[in-house]
């Protein structure tokens, strides 16, 4: 299992007029989680880009438990449970300030070939980065 943490400050803009983190934001605070849970291994979304491999996502589900407000600093810990094969989950705690668990969530993403289209494994590249966690 792979485990990785990083911090995002909620922008003014990210917020609704009652002042809560607008709902479709949380899906860019995965983003953030992902690029990264992958660049703190040593690889990056566009490393991988360059190797030839696209990582669309496939499904996105959110629990909102509390609200964020502007200026909140959120964690978000993002964790890999299983080695990945043709597809990868992610899933993602964001707490806030006061270390309260307030949003739950997760991605699955596909590896696709960039020139045929087509889903295909991990890069060896990523198999050997994630290989001490699995």
């Amino acid at each position: 299992m792979y485990v990785s943490e990083t911090k995002v400050r909620v922008r003014y803009g990210e917020t609704d007029q009652m002042g809560y983190v607008y709902y479709g934001f949380y899906s860019m605070y995965y983003e953030v989680g992902r690029v990264e849970s992958l660049r703190q291994l040593g690889l990056s979304y566009k490393a991988l880009e360059e190797m030839g491999i696209m990582l669309p996502v496939i499904e996105n589900h959110s629990k909102y438990l509390a609200p964020a407000f502007y200026d909140d600093e959120l964690r978000i810990v993002t964790t890999l449970r299983e080695k990945p094969g043709v597809k990868i989950k992610f899933e993602y705690e964001i707490f806030n300030p006061e270390n309260k668990l307030i949003h739950k969530g997760e991605t699955l993403l596909v590896f696709v070939d960039k020139r045929t289209n087509r889903p295909c494994r991990p890069p060896e590249a990523m198999e050997k980065v994630l290989a001490p966690y699995f």
